[in-house]
C-alpha cells in the first residue's frame, strides 16, 4: 500500500495509547466511584494514519467503540502487558472482577480480553450503552461480514459476551506487518495455492473457450465497477461462477492459474473429494472455513472433482443422501453470497446436474486439442536445450495420436529424462514412442 516500514507500527502505538487512557480511565472511575460507575470524560481516538490499519479505519469509518475492540483483540498478540492491571482480585470475593471479564489462555500467561472486558472499558455497568455494544457482535456487522472479529464459543448456558475477542489472524497479520498472509494448507483452510510460470500463449485452446475465459477476466478487472459504480450491486449477485469441463490434461488448471495471473488474483485449489467427509455437517463447516477465509480477497476459488458434490443424483436413498443434498444447498448458496470467483472443475459436463449449471454464469468447454493444436503443444513442449532427433517429426505425432497437452508434457518428460540419463540432450522417436506407449496404457488404450 505504499507504507514506509515504521507507518503501521506507529498507527499501532498511538493506538494502544488511547486504549491504555481509555483503561485507565475505567479503572479510576471503577476505583472512586460510588458505585454507579457510568460515565467517564470522553478520550477520542487519535487521528487515523496511512497505514494497512488506518486505512482499514478510514474506509469504514470506524467508531471508537469499534476501533476500541479491534484493538483489545489485538493486544494478547502485540502488548499483552497492557491488560495485567486487570488481574486485580476483589477483596470481597478473593477472585478476579467479574466485571473485567478475561480469560487465562492454555499457554499464553496473559489477559485474554473477552468481550465483558470490552464492554467494561465502555459502559461501565450502563445498561444501555451495553445494549448497544452487543449489536457490535451480531452477524450484519461489518466485522462478521469480513471475517474480522468475532467472539470465541461459549458452552450454551454461558453469556455470549464472556468469550474471547478474537481477531483473524489474516486481518492481525495485515495490520502488524501491512502485508496479506497467504495460508497455510491445512485441517483449517483446506485449500493450496496454485500458480504457474507459463503464459496466455501457453494455453492451446480454441477461440471459443479463450473467448468465454476473456468473459472470467472481464470481471476480475471491472466487475466491482460494475456493481458500485454502475450501481448494480442490488441487481446482481457479488460473485461469478464458472464450470471448466473437459478430459484430463485439456488446460482446466491452467487456464484458471493463468486468470489470476494476469489479474492479480491468489488461485486457491480445492479438492472436493478430499474434504467431501462421511461425516455428516463436516463438508460444511470445511467448506465454510475456505469461504470466510477468502472473503473480500480477490481470490479465485478452484474447486476441482466438483463432481464429488455436485454429480446427478437421481433419487435420495438414505438419510446420508439428504445430507449430502443438503452440503451441496450450502455450497451454493456460499457460492452465491461470495464476491470472489468461483470455478468448479469436472471431467465429464454430463456428471453435473442440470439445475445446478443453470445457476453459474459460464460453462467452459476444454475439448480435446485438434491436430493444428496438438503441434503448437509438441513444438512448445520440450527445453530449448534439447535437441530432436532428425526422425522425430512432430507433425507427424500430431496427426497421428490424439492425446493432451497434459499427455504430451507426461511423454516430454519421460524422454527428457531418458537422454539425460544418457549424459546427452537428444530426444529419440523411440524414447517418445515409448512415452505414449506408456501413457495409453495407463487410460487402458493401445498405440495405433
Amino acid at each position: 500500500m505504499g507504507e514506509s516500514v515504521n507507518e503501521h507500527v506507529e498507527d499501532l502505538e498511538r493506538e494502544l495509547e488511547w486504549c491504555a487512557q481509555l483503561l485507565n480511565a475505567r479503572l479510576k472511575s471503577y476505583f472512586q466511584s460510588d458505585g454507579s460507575n457510568r460515565a467517564i470524560e470522553p478520550i477520542l481516538p487519535p487521528e487515523p494514519g496511512g497505514s494497512t490499519y488506518g486505512a482499514f479505519v478510514a474506509e469504514h469509518e470506524l467508531s471508537a467503540a469499534e476501533r476500541l475492540l479491534l484493538i483489545l483483540a489485538m493486544i494478547p498478540h502485540i502488548r499483552p502487558q497492557l491488560l495485567d492491571a486487570l488481574w486485580i482480585k476483589n477483596e470481597a470475593t478473593d477472585r478476579g472482577c467479574t466485571e473485567f471479564g478475561g480469560l487465562s489462555g492454555s499457554t499464553h500467561g496473559g489477559f485474554i480480553p473477552t468481550g465483558e472486558t470490552a464492554v467494561f472499558i465502555l459502559a461501565g455497568d450502563d445498561l444501555a450503552v451495553r445494549f448497544r455494544l452487543m449489536r457490535l457482535f451480531e452477524g450484519d456487522h461489518l466485522f462478521a461480514r469480513h471475517n474480522v472479529l468475532h467472539l470465541g464459543a461459549t458452552a450454551e448456558s454461558e453469556p455470549a459476551l464472556s468469550g474471547a475477542l478474537v481477531i483473524s489472524r489474516e486481518y492481525l497479520h495485515r495490520f502488524v506487518t501491512g502485508a496479506e498472509r497467504r495460508p497455510n494448507f491445512n485441517s483449517e483452510f483446506p485449500a493450496r495455492r496454485i500458480e504457474t510460470e507459463l503464459g496466455w500463449e501457453h494455453l492451446v485452446l480454441p477461440g471459443s473457450t479463450l473467448e468465454q475465459l476473456e468473459e472470467i477476466r472481464h470481471w476480475l478487472e471491472h466487475g466491482q465497477t460494475l456493481l458500485e459504480e454502475w450501481g448494480m450491486g442490488q441487481k446482481m449477485r457479488p460473485g461469478f461462477t464458472s464450470l471448466f469441463h473437459g478430459p484430463p490434461g485439456t488446460g482446466k488448471t491452467l487456464a484458471a492459474c493463468l486468470l489470476g495471473k494476469y489479474c492479480d488474483s491468489d488461485v486457491y485449489k480445492i479438492d472436493l473429494s478430499m474434504i467431501v467427509s462421511k461425516y455428516i455437517g463436516e463438508t460444511e463447516k470445511n467448506l465454510a472455513k475456505v469461504f470466510d477465509m477468502a472473503e473480500d480477497r480477490r481470490w479465485i476459488l478452484f474447486f476441482d472433482e466438483a463432481d464429488a458434490l455436485f454429480g446427478r443424483r437421481t433419487r435420495v436413498d438414505n438419510a446420508h443422501d439428504r445430507f449430502a443434498n443438503q452440503e451441496v444447498s450450502f455450497l451454493l448458496q456460499r457460492i452465491e453470497e461470495f464476491n470472489g470467483v468461483v470455478i468448479l472443475a469436472s471431467n465429464f459436463k454430463s456428471n453435473m446436474d442440470d439445475a445446478f449449471l443453470r445457476r453459474f454464469q459460464s460453462v467452459v468447454s476444454f475439448p480435446m486439442p485438434k491436430p493444428a493444436e496438438r503441434r503448437r503443444i509438441w513444438q512448445n513442449a520440450f527445453s530449448a536445450k534439447a535437441v530432436l532427433e532428425p526422425g522425430l517429426d512432430l507433425t507427424r505425432l500430431a496427426d497421428r495420436h490424439e492425446v493432451s497437452g497434459g499427455t504430451v508434457m507426461n511423454v516430454v518428460r519421460y524422454a527428457s529424462l531418458k537422454a539425460l540419463s544418457r549424459n546427452g540432450v537428444t530426444i529419440t522417436l523411440a524414447d517418445v514412442e515409448e512415452g505414449l506407449r506408456r501413457e495409453f496404457l495407463k487410460e487402458g488404450k493401445t498405440m495405433s
